[in-house]
């Protein structure tokens, strides 16, 4: 496989596209290995039966079925920045849960999460300006971070942004998970009878570690 550095990275869109198209190309050809991850493939194009949902950050360096060293087919992912829970998120979990039955959703938070950070950033800088589709994001972290934050000002001192990022990305998860486990009469129904168990989980960019928060 070819990786970019920042000395060769494609300079333009047409440039990605083509470095995609090369690797497709190149992946087309190993399906014929006797790699078994690509020997599934076959048997998965009229059906999945993924064991885990993962509602994750969109965020590059969080690759979900590296991370849990799992194969094709075998996770259903969901990655939106911020792994915030919005009604598509949502809607998505119920899809997974009803139609295969899977019995485990991961909320996964990591380190250094940009969306986490802006929404810090926006809160210390509260005139800070964020296009409109951005600020939704932001606002829906909001609450997880609102209350870390106001704490840390209520004596008078600075805030020290990194660790509020750090604790607001915890903060975050912990809502997530409360979120999908009260906002859908569904997932409330399967969780409440122990048919899905929702728990939240942050991965370590520098360790490459996933820990579980206590559910």
């Amino acid at each position: 496989m070819t990786t970019q550095t920042d000395n060769n990275r494609p300079a333009t869109g047409q440039e990605v596209l083509a470095l995609l198209k090369e690797g497709n190309a190149r992946y087309v050809e190993s399906l014929n290995t006797t790699d078994p991850c690509m020997q599934r493939r076959p048997e998965l194009v009229s059906v999945q039966n993924p064991l885990a949902i993962i509602l994750g950050c969109s965020d590059a360096r969080v690759p979900v079925e590296i991370v849990f060293d799992q194969k094709l087919g075998e996770l259903f992912v969901i990655r939106v920045a911020g792994n915030v829970v919005a009604p598509s998120q949502i809607g998505s979990v119920e899809f997974a849960a009803d139609q295969f039955d899977t019995k485990l959703v991961v909320v996964l938070g990591h380190s250094h999460c940009g969306a986490v950070t802006a929404c810090v950033d926006a809160l210390i800088h509260p005139d800070k300006y964020y296009s409109p589709n951005l600020q939704s994001i932001v606002d829906r972290i909001r609450p997880s971070v609102y209350n870390l934050h106001e704490l840390a000002t209520a004596n008078g001192q600075d805030v020290d942004a990194d660790e509020l990022v750090e604790r607001s990305i915890s903060a975050n998860v912990r809502m997530s998970v409360s979120q999908l486990r009260h906002g859908s009469r569904i997932l409330e129904d399967l969780s409440g009878s122990g048919q899905l168990l929702i728990v939240g989980a942050e991965y370590d960019l520098e360790t490459g570690e996933v820990r579980f928060l206590d559910n």
